[in-house]
């Protein structure tokens, strides 16, 4: 039901407030409006739950070892089955969960953050800062991401994750860096940036006030998706080795370690692996249904 001119201008005669709703709570009720995006919501949610919640609920820690108990099926005492070490499966599961979403949510999260303020910095000034980020930038993908950060495994000690997670985002910033400079010189363009460039707002301020912010639907799509593409790529590394190390664990050594087994103790690969596959479709889920949501035009949006 609308209102006719006569009854609009009634109430704003009578000081009435039209109230209209944030962009937020718009791309919000898109978001939630689309299929896709209630059920990546969902699961993912109940991943984390899963994850964090999980080891409260179980017997057994990720180090506890049942001596009585290896390689042994699913049952009543160890839900997941057990390991050749002894170890519960559920337990060791949800830690390497926990640290796969952790590594997966920072390195985006970080990624996504240097890529805005590269990309930012070299559209608005251009110039010797364009062309010396620019070749950074390409440097970096001129690089195999793989090699690199196997060489640098050994530094990769135990306890020294956090480290792994720097590094690991360095190698994904590149090409959203590119993306955001063509977008940030067409809103260096725009009437609001001119304006506050003659009253005189320093360049690093309209930077992250006014070109960044403008650039926030392509960033919180960039960083939805990377988290997919962090927690592949710590998997793939951690599987062969030079990614996690023990004694911490994450969804590529699990997968490691499960692969020797699958054939004949297949709870020790099935679970983890599913897991994996679950987390990631999910997370790809929510980033469809959020570049959705963000674009007025996508008539899956608008379902």
């Amino acid at each position: 039901m609308t209102l006719s001119e006569e009854q609009l201008a009634e109430e704003l005669s009578d000081g009435a407030v039209m109230r209209v709703p944030s962009r937020a709570r718009v791309v919000a009720a898109r978001f939630f409006r689309s299929a896709q995006g209630r059920i990546g919501f969902t699961v993912l949610a109940l991943m984390f739950l899963l994850a964090f919640a999980g080891p409260l609920v179980s017997p057994w820690s990720y180090t506890d070892k049942d001596f009585t108990a290896f390689m042994q099926p699913p049952s009543a005492r160890h839900w997941f089955g057990t390991l050749q070490t002894g170890a519960d499966v559920f337990a060791v599961t949800l830690r390497g969960m926990q640290k796969s979403l952790v590594v997966g949510l920072l390195a985006a999260l970080i990624s996504t953050a240097l890529a805005a303020v590269v990309g930012a910095f070299a559209g608005y000034f251009l110039g010797w800062t364009d062309r010396t980020l620019s070749w950074v930038t390409d440097l970096l993908l001129v690089l195999p991401a793989f090699l690199v950060l196997a060489i640098l495994s050994p530094v990769f000690g135990p306890g020294q994750w956090a480290l792994f997670v720097i590094m690991l985002a360095l190698f994904l910033w590149m090409v959203t860096s590119k993306i955001v400079r063509g977008m940030a010189i067409s809103v260096k363009q725009r009437e609001f940036v001119q304006a506050a460039r003659y009253m005189g707002v320093p360049p690093v301020r309209i930077i992250f006030r006014h070109v960044i912010p403008n650039l926030s639907s392509l960033l919180i799509v960039d960083a939805t998706l990377n988290v997919s593409t962090a927690i592949l790529t710590e998997t793939s590394l951690s599987y062969f080795g030079f990614g996690i190390q023990p004694p911490d664990v994450s969804f590529g050594t699990l997968i490691a370690d499960g692969s020797k087994t699958a054939v004949y103790a297949p709870w020790t690969f099935w679970f983890v692996a599913g897991l994996l596959v679950v987390t990631v479709l999910a997370v790809n889920l929510i980033g469809d249904a959020l570049r959705d949501a963000f674009d007025p035009s996508s008539s899956r949006g608008r379902r």
